[in-house]
């Protein structure tokens, strides 16, 4: 992958950076410098013309009118320097006057003395015998030599800066803090639609699937009662039926799995109890006082809590387990404990990582005590602000 701002470009071996057009870019880059030091010396200007009684109004216009001009020059030149695309920001506004104030009261000043200096230096040491013509002929021979060696470091310099300048842009426009809230944001998104969805799923499932399997169902009992009980149909019906009857059973087990009712109706206490207790492992529920909890909390610490005991159920050996869930100073605790074997590391699967992914949706956190040998401990925290 290429380098996509001048900082990265820095990084390659000399002879690639120097070919490559990043040092042009950069001197582009300052060089439009020029344009808001225009615009101060021309506002300068303008009001140093009018008169006292006209320069007291013209004072605050001219910001007013130069400053979202500038802070829009400055978005666009960055690309020269930074091709990574800005994420968007919600106070985008008010970054960008901060930029082009930056812009105006200093940058653009210095910019230019360092394009100058940096520049400038060498172009005249070149230029010595041309200028200087009254200067001895070896001196100034010595004097061109030193300019072109000189250009290589003018090229770190110049990028250099540059770099630095665009990532102080970049750190205004579009600060890190920003960037992460905005995934945050995306991954919450992304689990209320994934939640939506299943509730559409399960909806569907009630209403149309298992309405026809019940109906099958029933027509498959009545015609058993029309046939003779020990003929060779009637023992075909009451296979079927018994079928119709399991497969009901499971998509009412599948329903339950893709969203539960209970959690919804009644709230995360009763459907920790309805969990537990459709748990092949014996499982102790101590959930009282709980009450309604705000919806994507109760959503994430049932799947935590399911996730947690249907790991019990395949991996652990457990004879026992225990589920407790408390909520104190704004956060809500659940602990899942097992007497199995222990050993349960996230490194060797994605369940443990699963669940700590969820959790770091609603700022959750997981911890896990898994010893060789048990028990195992798996608590969760999550802020119920929300």
């Amino acid at each position: 992958m290429g380098n996509r701002t001048a900082l990265e470009a820095l990084t390659q071996r000399p002879p690639a950076f120097l070919r490559s057009a990043w040092t042009w870019r950069c001197v582009a880059y300052l060089l439009g410098s020029v344009v808001p030091g225009a615009a101060v010396g021309l506002g300068v200007m303008v009001v140093g013309l009018a008169g006292p009684p006209v320069s007291l109004l013209l004072v605050p216009v001219l910001p007013a009118l130069v400053v979202p001009l500038i802070a829009r020059f400055e978005r666009v030149r960055l690309r020269l320097v930074d091709t990574v695309p800005l994420p968007p920001v919600p106070d985008r506004r008010r970054r960008e006057a901060g930029v082009a104030v930056m812009t105006v009261f200093a940058m653009w000043w210095i910019d230019l003395l360092m394009l100058g200096f940096t520049v400038g230096g060498p172009v005249l040491l070149i230029l010595s015998p041309v200028v200087q013509p009254e200067v001895v002929p070896a001196a100034g021979l010595v004097a061109s030599v030193a300019g072109v060696l000189l250009l290589p470091v003018a090229a770190y310099t110049i990028t250099a800066w540059g770099g630095a300048r665009g990532a102080m842009v970049r750190a205004v426009l579009a600060p890190t803090g920003s960037e992460l809230s905005e995934v945050m944001r995306s991954r919450a998104r992304l689990v209320d639609a994934f939640e939506t969805e299943r509730r559409r799923i399960e909806r569907d499932l009630h209403d149309g699937a298992q309405q026809r399997l019940v109906a099958l169902s029933m027509t498959l009992g009545l015609a058993r009662l029309d046939v003779l009980d020990d003929s060779p149909m009637a023992r075909t019906l009451g296979r079927a039926h018994d079928e119709a009857r399991q497969a009901l059973a499971e998509l009412r087990e599948l329903i339950r799995g893709v969203h539960s009712q209970v959690l919804t109706d009644r709230g995360l206490g009763a459907a920790v109890r309805d969990v537990a207790g459709r748990s092949p492992v014996p499982v102790d529920v101590d959930v009282d006082g709980l009450g309604r909890l705000p919806a994507p909390v109760e959503v994430t610490a049932y799947y935590v809590v399911s996730e947690a005991l249907a790991n019990v159920a395949r991996h652990s050996a457990a004879t026992r387990a225990a589920v407790t869930a408390r909520t104190a100073a704004g956060t809500l605790a659940v602990e899942v404990r097992d007497d199995g074997v222990g050993g349960a590391d996230p490194a060797r699967g994605t369940g443990l990582t699963g669940l700590a992914d969820r959790l770091a949706v609603v700022e959750g956190r997981l911890s896990v005590s898994s010893p060789p040998g048990g028990p195992t401990l798996v608590r969760v925290e999550i802020p119920c602000a929300w």
